[in-house]
């Protein structure tokens, strides 16, 4: 490691020991003290220690597990773009409150450049997409105009941040 990126690490609240533990982690969260231990030559109370202090200062959010999309009945994603009407905070904050509580929607990012919003959605297929759409996307308050675009297949997927 250079000079340079120890310290942007440091100042980002983790050395390069824990860098390779948040690593193994975001590969596979059940590995035990004992067995990160063996893998990053140190002591599993060390290890412990070392992932307990990450957890206590937001760099590990949380634990999940990660569940096949086919086998739980979700094969289909569909990006929907959203304009609103205007941009005035009370809308932004009414669309992110609704948004927020459609079960469907996995992910919901404000944007920058043509559209406001960009959602990913999980859905059973594209008659399912429709009633989700009707029952919930359409109805989401100061939306102007909707473009859903159907995933065709996930070339590559993760959720490991490089670190």
């Amino acid at each position: 490691m250079v000079a340079g990126e120890a310290g942007k690490n440091l100042a980002q609240g983790y050395d390069a020991t824990d860098a390779a533990l948040l690593r193994l982690v975001q590969q596979d969260a059940r590995l035990t003290a004992g067995q990160l231990s063996e893998r990053l030559n140190l002591s599993p109370s060390a290890c412990h220690r070392r992932l307990q202090r990450l957890e206590a200062c937001g760099i590990v959010e949380r634990t999940v597990a990660l569940l096949n999309p086919r086998a739980v009945g979700r094969p289909t994603t569909v990006f929907v773009e959203i304009s609103l009407a205007t941009q005035a905070d009370e809308v932004l904050d009414a669309f992110e409150a609704a948004v927020a509580r459609i079960p469907d929607v996995l992910e919901c990012h404000l944007m920058t450049g043509a559209y406001d919003y960009l959602l990913k959605v999980a859905a059973r297929d594209s008659e399912d997409f429709a009633l989700i759409h009707r029952r919930h996307l359409a109805r989401l308050p100061g939306v102007a105009k909707l473009q859903s675009s159907f995933a065709l297949k996930t070339v590559f997927h993760t959720t490991a941040l490089p670190v």
